[in-house]
Formats: structure tokens, C-alpha cells, sequence
């Protein structure tokens, strides 16, 4: 560290000290050095805190002293300047120095002057009063003739200039942008990029300008320009169009290597220009098309070009693959930009696990099958021990949610919640879990026992509109009144169990729940009597580590209750100890309590059972105060001022000369004008919130697929889990061969692995097919081909002939229909047309599929598409032998082979799509696995063995 300080002490003159011609070069060195150096070894000899402060207050008031003497030259400001700066760097306040480096900017010399405006720049910030003093100073150095003097001027407006003294500057830099020099030109851009940021509608006139900058001969003058066209896209894309064509242009000889090797870092041609560039396409490409094609060819470039193994080429490999994925699809793009995520995803470094991952969540919703493909890396990656891994892949499950999955991946969220320390992180996935539970909850105890996991870990740091938007939906409910009183009844079952655990400690707000719930719904139990409520309510008055606004809560809670409550002992006790206490509010509680208590039927009336919902008329004006506020104004009263207007004016005294106009907005809530928790995703860096694009928000709970999933005994999926460790599990290999192509070798190998395999990876194989089912599978139902005018030769009279024609189908559906018509001439030359219609299912093109035991393992391993479930067999499907003729007859499956309680089954579709089945009875329950080398068919097989298995 000390040859650091040397080395800095030995440059640091050269600096800020001409070489020669301003008299006695070597005094002022040797002078410069040792003040500015004594005073930086000084600092680093200390050994406190208190002796540095003691120290630098010395050293500021000796430069004050100094900077304020009559007879001080500017030569010694400079060096006094610098000193400052070294102060105020260090943290202390040197205020009195910034009107003396505003005169410095002003009156000295070249490398003065260069010290002032640094100064300046370090100093001030862009509504700091003093800067009305350098608009002067700045307009004559932007005309100047002297090319230092103007690239000061234009420096200093790129960085702190305020936007009411744009005007003073505006045509002089606009008349810069044609200077003969580069440097200049290329700071006039970036000072009006810094005018377009603070004041865009200021710089809209000279748009043409910018254009001219874009064809500017110089590289960095155009690069410049980037940052405008960039931020103008943005906003506005379809204005700029017409551009496509220049930016592909720019960008192809960019990749190709014409620019000046100047611009090349670490062989690659000019990086960062070429990530500003496919930003700007992934936006002008977006939804169009015809913009879109215009830029395929320098994409696949990009891809082909950017193969060298360094850092900056793999940050332009992740802008195309978003940029290919923002635009327009096509299809070899498309292929190209997800090998480059695989490569991503696979590669042992962090940082490229981290890129791949990143661009895994925001390929998704386009492409789900891509997380199919790395499946099992993703479940790799959430033990993985890098914090930011596993964050990112929650993210990426967080994505891929929906109504089949939902249970494992909260699971996952709630397991890292409570090993998250990081305040942030809370808040993050708190939001995401109560987003994903009120969407997608498959029953209301899940609903509930999740939404009491978020509350207990989220505590007091989470959003406030989390559990408010519960209480609105606990008290709104859905369509189904049952449904609504059994998600409260078993809200408040839930709660009163959680308040007999003894010694636990719950946060304010989770309190504040509970106790809201308790007063509304506790006339829905059976057992349990007000009174007995009421009791644990008191209870948690007296606990000393309750707030006193939780304590307001409990006592409305207790209020409500006391309605419907035989025994007031209780209640009487509460009021006598409450009236009397030191809190304003908790005695303002009780006494509203002490006088309804006292009149009970008038209490009943005020206060009924189950009206939390009902609407109320509410006079927002508070009309009703008019006379009163009109008899004050004529007294002399001065008219009410709302908060945020006696702010701006509290402000405006403290501040004469701050030219911004005021627009503050004030808010009691950290977390003014976010939306619910419950309807976005709270910091989520990437745009998208499910595996839906556009999530909405919803304030109802959303029970889709409760049939597939749910039964008697509970969720089927967790049952699946404590028998997978039975049922044997298969790797999935990515690399998809025909069985004619495989060696018996390496069947034998890999079935040997199969053997092998350990308890870990048939875990993780589990977990990727609960964590990713429902990918893939499609909505449509009716795939069939057709083809019209489809005509059969004439037949002759009294003559037969046999006609045979095929349908094929396209995708894997559910039913169909096939209809047609025929026309005929009757013996009377009457024409007849006969018009026919046949209902289709999927099974009417599943045939059974005849392989050996070792060709199914050989298939079985190159198919990555599965899907796995457990099915409820009765008692007389129990046996083997029955199980097989039902799933033979109904579903035309071979059986390959059986052993003991496992079954090999295999069929194909119509007509060379292969499906597998591995099979295993266990009890009364059928745990099934299907494989197939299309991502829908295992879907739709499992929904037609579902009901085969139901009707038999």
C-alpha cells in the first residue's frame, strides 16, 4: 500500500504543475509535494478516527485562512484546490472553498482553469445555487477559439449542468456538433444526450442533428450517438424505423473488423458498440416482421462471430440471444441463441452459469421447452452454493409456475426464505410467494398454511399490501359462498391453534391479521365459544412485546366478539385495566369499548356477525363540516394548506435560489405508487411475472387443476415423492437417437447406470418432473389435417369399388371431428350429396408398439419429454393381471415387459411417434411415467389413462 502513496505523490505534480515557464518550477514541486504529501502520509499514519477528523479540521481551517487572503496568487488556489478536493473525498464538509473554484474556473490560466472546472464538477451538483455563477464562464469558453477551453466547457455541461440554464448554452452547442475537431463533436453529443435526459423536449428540434451524428466519419462521434438513438427507441420506437437499415449497416462492419483497432479490447471488434447496437435492433425488431428480417443476417453473424472465450464476448453473445428472442422469430435463430444458452448453463464458471440462467428467465415464457432441455442443471442449481445461482434459478421457477407445480416451487421459495438473511431478499420473495398462492392455490388449507409461512418469515419488513390484499380476499371470497366459509373457517382454525403454541413469537402484522380474522369469522366454529376467543385475545394483551398498534387491533377484535360473547368477565377486565393506561390510544379503545359494552343490544346492532363486506356510504368531502369551516374563514382562520404544499414551502424559504421547480410528492409509505405484491413481482429486474406473459393482478384464488392434483388423501404429487424413492428412476439424456442406431454395448452400459444409480440423482429426477410439469403441453384440441376438395372418381352403375384414404395427425389433441360430404346421381339424374361426420380422439391413433426390453431402454434414454403422476386404482384393479388388460384393451399399449410390480409398456402414434411407459403398483395407487420424443404426447396420454383407469 505505501508504494501505492508514493507512486501517487510522485505523479500527482506532474499533474497539476506546468513543466516549465511559470517561475521556479522545482519550488513549486518541491511546495506542492510536501503539503499535498505530508498531509496524505499524515492521514494514512493515523491510527483513529478521532485524530484523522482532528487532523483534516486543522488542514481545512489553514486553507480557509489561505483561500480567503488577499495577497493569495492562483497558482496557490490551484494547490489549495486540490487539497480540498482530497478533503471533501475523504468525507468532510469544505464549502467554503466552492465560490473560490468557480473563480478559479473563471480567471486563471489553461491548467488553472482545468483545476476549477474540476473542481466544480466535484463539488456541486446540478441544483446547487452557486452554479448560476459559471453560466457566464461557460458560454465564453464554448466560444472560444482554444480547443481545451471549449472540451472544459462542454465537459462540465455534460455532467452538472441544470436544466433552466439549458437555453444560455443550447445554440452553442448545437454549432458544435459541425466543429472540424472530433473531441468537440463528440462531447456536443453527449452534452445533448445529457440535455435529452433531463429535458427532452428542449433538444426534439434537433433530431435531424443527431442523424447527421449517426454518419459522422469519426467512430466515436457515432457511438455517441447510440446513447440518444438508444433512449429515443425506447420510448418511441416506430419513429424510428426508417433507421433499421443504418444501424444493421453500422453493426455488420462493426463485426466484421472495419473499425480502427483502437476500438478492439482483447481482439474483439469494438464490444460495447456492439451491445449498444443490439439493444437498439431487439427494440426496433420487436412484434414487426417486415424490421425484422432486415437484421437476421447480422445476427447470425454476431452468433457465428462472437466464439472466443473471453468475458466481453460472452456479454455479446447474451445481447443477441435477447435480441433473437425480442425480434420477430425465426426458427435458425432461434436454434442458434438456445445452444448459446445451453453452453451458458453447462459451463462450470459462475458468472456464465449466472448469464445463462439470466437469459433462461427471460426466454421462457417464449420458449418453455428450453427448461426442459436443462431441467436437471436447473435442480442442480438451486443447492447450488452460490447465493446469486440459487436466487436467479428461484427466479427462473418463479416463471415457470403454474397450477400443476405451484406446491414444489413455494416449497423451494420457502426453503431459502428462511435460510435469507438479507432484508431485500424477504421482501423480494415474499411478494412472489403470495403472488403465486392466491393465483394459482390448489386448496384452501394450502392456501392458507403457505400465506402463514409468508407472514411469519416476511414479518414486519414485508409489503403492507400483502396482508392487506389477504383480508380483502378473505373478506370479498369468490363466487361460491361454501368455499368462502370454509377458506374462513379454516383461517381461523389455523390461527388458534398457532396462538397455543407456547413461547413462539409472531410479527406485529401477522398479529394484526389474526386478530382481524378472529373478530370478523369466529362465530363459524363449532368447538371453540367466543368467550374462549376472547381469552387468548386478552392474553396477548398483556404480553409487553406486542405494539401498541397491534394492541389496537386486538382490542377491535375483542370488541367485535364481545356482541356474541354469554360472559363479559373478561371483557370487564380488559376495560378496567385499559381505561387507565398510559397509552392515549389504548385508552381511547377501551373507553369505546367501556360505553358499548353497556348497552348491548345497541352494541349487537352496531357491531353484526358477518357484515366485514358490506358497503358503506362514506363522504369523502366531509361535507358535513362546511358551516363550521365557513364560521372559522370569516373569523380570520387561514385556509387549510395540504402536507405537501407546506413542504414546498418549508423548502422554498430554506432554499432562495433552487431553480427546479418543485414536484415533490410525499408520502407516509416508502412504497408510494407500487403496486400489490400480489399483482407484480417486487424487484424483479426483468419484465414478465409468470409463466403467463402479463400476469394481472387478481384478488380471487384461482383452483385450476385441483382434479388432476388433488384426492381424498391429499396431494398426489407429495404422495409420488414418498414413493420415488421405489420407483425406479431413469436419467434423461438431452440427444435424441433411433433404436436402429444404438449399439448393444452401450444399452448395456447405460442400463447398468440405470442399476447404479444413486439415491441423489433419483431425487433430483423426481424433483425436475413435479418442478416442470405442464411445460409444453398445448391448449388446442382440434389438430387434425385437412384437406379440402378432396374428390373420388366416378363409379359406373351397378358396378362396387373400394376406395381407401388416410388422416394423419399433426399435433397430439384431445378430440376432434372429421366431416364430409358426397354427391351422387340417383337413376331419375336426381343428385343426391350425403354428409357424414366422425368424432375422433386421441386414442383412435394409438397403436401398439412391439419392442424388446432392451430397445425400450435405449429409446428411453434418448427421449427428454415425461411426465409423471400417481392415479387412485380400486381394489379390484389392485392386481397386476388387471391392471395390464385395462391399460392393453382401452389404451392399445404392448406390454414389453413385467417385473415383479413394475410394468414396460410401449405404443406409438399415428404415424411413427414413439411413447413409453414405465408403471408401478403400489397398493391401491398407480404411479405412472410417460417418455416421448414429443413435448405434448405425455400429457395427453396421461389425461386418457386418468379417465380409462377412472371408468374401469
Amino acid at each position: 500500500m505505501s508504494d501505492i502513496v508514493e507512486k501517487t505523490l510522485t505523479a500527482l505534480p506532474g499533474l497539476f504543475l506546468p513543466n516549465q515557464g511559470l517561475g521556479g518550477p522545482a519550488a513549486g514541486k518541491a511546495s506542492f509535494s510536501s503539503r499535498l504529501g505530508g498531509l496524505v502520509r499524515s492521514i494514512t499514519a493515523l491510527t483513529s478516527k478521532h485524530e484523522e477528523e482532528k487532523l483534516i479540521q486543522q488542514e481545512l481551517n489553514n486553507l480557509k485562512a489561505t483561500v480567503s487572503a488577499p495577497t493569495t496568487t492562483l497558482k496557490m488556489m490551484k494547490e489549495c484546490m486540490v487539497r480540498l478536493i482530497y478533503c471533501e473525498m475523504l468525507g468532510y464538509d469544505a464549502s467554503f472553498g466552492y465560490i473560490h473554484a468557480i473563480k478559479l474556473a473563471q480567471q486563471g490560466n489553461l491548467l488553472e482553469k482545468r483545476v476549477g472546472y474540476l473542481a466544480v464538477s466535484l463539488f456541486l451538483h446540478e441544483s446547487h445555487e452557486l452554479l448560476l455563477l459559471l453560466v457566464n464562464t461557460v458560454v465564453k469558453d464554448l466560444q472560444s477559439t482554444n480547443l481545451v477551453e471549449v472540451c472544459m466547457a462542454l465537459t462540465v455541461v455534460s455532467q452538472i449542468f441544470p436544466r433552466e440554464m439549458i437555453p444560455a448554452v443550447l445554440p452553442l452547442i448545437e454549432d458544435k456538433l459541425q466543429h472540424s475537431k472530433e473531441i468537440v463533436r463528440r462531447k456536443a453529443v453527449l452534452a445533448l444526450y445529457k440535455f435529452h435526459l433531463i429535458a427532452p423536449n428542449q433538444v426534439q428540434h434537433i433530431h435531424i442533428k443527431f442523424r447527421k451524428a449517426l454518419c459522422d466519419r469519426d467512430v466515436g462521434v457515432m457511438a455517441a450517438s447510440l446513447h440518444i438513438y438508444l433512449k429515443m427507441i425506447k420510448e418511441n420506437s416506430s419513429g424510428y424505423k426508417d433507421l433499421t437499415g443504418s444501424f444493421v449497416t453500422i453493426l455488420k462492419q462493426v463485426v466484421g473488423g472495419k473499425l480502427p483497432v483502437d476500438f478492439n479490447y482483447h481482439s474483439v471488434p469494438a464490444p460495447w458498440l456492439q451491445i449498444q447496437l443490439l439493444r437498439i435492433l431487439g427494440l426496433l425488431g420487436k412484434d414487426d416482421q417486415r424490421t425484422s428480417e432486415l437484421m437476421y443476417d447480422v445476427l447470425d453473424e454476431s452468433l457465428r462471430r462472437a466464439e472466443l472465450n473471453h468475458n466481453v464476448t460472452y456479454a455479446i453473445l447474451f445481447e443477441c440471444v435477447h435480441t433473437v428472442y425480442s425480434i420477430y422469430p425465426k426458427s435458425e435463430l432461434l436454434e442458434k441463441a438456445a445452444k448459446c444458452i445451453g453452453k451458458f448453463v453447462l459451463s462450470p464458471k459462475i458468472n456464465l452459469k449466472y448469464l445463462g440462467l439470466k437469459a433462461l428467465t427471460y426466454v421462457i415464457q417464449q420458449d418453455p421447452t428450453l427448461a426442459l432441455q436443462h431441467q436437471m442443471t436447473i435442480i442442480e442449481c438451486l443447492d447450488h452454493p452460490d447465493p446469486i445461482i440459487k436466487r436467479e434459478t428461484l427466479e427462473l421457477l418463479y416463471r415457470i409456475t403454474n397450477a400443476q407445480n405451484v406446491t414444489v416451487i413455494v416449497q423451494k421459495m420457502l426453503e431459502y426464505l428462511h435460510q435469507s438473511k438479507e432484508e431485500y431478499i424477504i421482501i423480494n420473495l415474499v411478494g412472489k410467494i403470495a403472488e403465486l398462492a392466491e393465483k394459482y392455490a390448489p386448496d384452501n388449507a394450502w392456501f392458507i398454511q403457505t400465506m402463514n409461512a409468508v407472514f411469519s418469515v416476511g414479518g414486519d419488513v414485508m409489503h403492507p399490501d400483502i396482508p392487506n390484499n389477504f383480508l380483502r380476499l378473505l373478506a370479498e371470497g369468490f363466487d361460491d359462498e361454501t368455499e368462502d366459509q370454509q377458506l374462513r373457517l379454516y383461517a381461523v382454525q389455523s390461527y388458534l391453534t398457532l396462538l397455543d403454541v407456547e413461547n413462539v413469537f409472531y410479527p406485529q402484522r401477522f398479529l394484526q391479521v389474526m386478530s382481524w380474522v378472529l373478530g370478523e369469522y369466529s362465530y363459524l366454529l363449532d368447538k371453540e365459544t367466543p368467550e374462549e376467543v376472547i381469552t387468548k385475545l386478552y392474553k396477548l394483551l398483556l404480553n409487553d412485546t406486542i405494539s401498541s398498534e397491534t394492541k389496537a387491533w386486538l382490542i377491535a377484535a375483542v370488541t367485535k366478539l364481545t356482541p356474541q360473547a354469554h360472559s363479559s368477565s373478561i371483557v370487564e377486565s380488559l376495560i378496567q385495566e385499559f381505561t387507565i393506561s398510559l397509552d392515549t390510544c389504548m385508552r381511547q379503545h377501551a373507553f369505546e369499548l367501556k360505553h358499548l359494552h353497556e348497552n348491548v343490544e345497541f352494541m349487537k346492532s352496531l357491531l353484526p356477525v358477518n357484515k366485514s363486506c358490506e358497503d358503506m356510504v362514506v363522504d369523502a368531502s366531509l361535507s358535513f363540516l362546511d358551516g363550521y369551516v365557513a364560521e372559522e374563514l370569516s373569523q380570520g382562520a387561514a385556509p387549510y394548506k395540504p402536507h405537501h404544499q407546506r413542504q414546498e414551502e418549508k423548502l422554498s424559504q430554506e432554499k432562495v435560489l433552487n431553480f427546479e421547480p418543485y414536484g415533490l410528492s410525499f408520502s407516509s409509505s416508502g412504497f408510494t405508487g407500487r403496486q400489490s405484491p400480489a399483482g407484480i413481482s417486487l424487484g424483479s429486474d426483468i419484465s414478465g411475472n409468470s409463466a403467463e406473459t402479463g400476469l394481472k393482478e387478481t384478488n380471487s384464488l384461482k383452483l385450476e387443476g385441483i382434479k388432476k392434483l388433488w384426492g381424498k388423501e391429499g396431494y398426489l404429487p407429495k404422495k409420488e415423492s414418498k414413493t420415488g424413492d421405489e420407483t425406479e428412476a431413469l436419467p434423461v439424456s438431452q440427444e435424441s437417437t433411433m433404436m436402429e442406431n444404438v449399439d448393444q454395448t452401450t444399452a448395456q452400459k447405460d442400463q447398468s447406470q440405470v442399476l447404479t444409480q444413486s439415491k441423489e440423482e433419483k431425487e433430483k429426477q423426481l424433483l425436475a418432473s413435479s418442478l416442470f410439469v405442464g411445460l409444453g403441453s398445448e391448449s388446442t384440441i382440434n389438430l387434425i389435417t385437412e384437406q379440402p376438395g378432396c374428390c373420388l372418381p366416378v363409379i359406373e352403375a351397378e358396378s362396387t369399388k373400394n376406395f381407401q384414404y388416410s388422416v394423419q395427425i399433426e399435433k397430439p389433441f384431445t378430440e376432434g371431428n372429421l366431416s364430409g360430404f358426397i354427391n351422387y346421381q340417383m337413376m331419375d339424374t336426381h343428385a343426391v350429396q350425403l354428409e357424414f361426420s366422425v368424432n375422433l380422439s386421441l386414442l383412435d391413433f394409438i397403436r401398439p408398439l412391439k419392442i424388446s426390453t432392451e430397445d425400450f431402454g435405449k429409446l428411453w434414454l434418448s427421449f427428454a419429454n415425461d411426465v409423471k403422476q400417481n392415479v387412485k386404482i380400486s381394489d379390484s384393479q389392485a392386481a397386476l393381471p388387471s391392471t395390464l388388460k385395462t391399460l392393453q384393451q382401452k389404451l392399445r399399449l404392448h406390454v414389453v415387459e413385467i417385473i415383479g410390480k413394475e410394468g414396460l409398456l410401449a405404443c406409438q402414434l399415428l404415424p411413427s411417434v414413439p411413447c413409453l411407459l414405465h408403471f408401478r403398483v403400489h397398493g391401491d395407487v398407480l404411479a405412472l411415467w410417460f417418455r416421448s420424443s414429443c413435448p405434448t404426447l405425455p400429457d395427453y396420454l396421461l389425461y386418457q389413462c386418468q379417465k380409462v383407469m377412472e371408468g374401469s
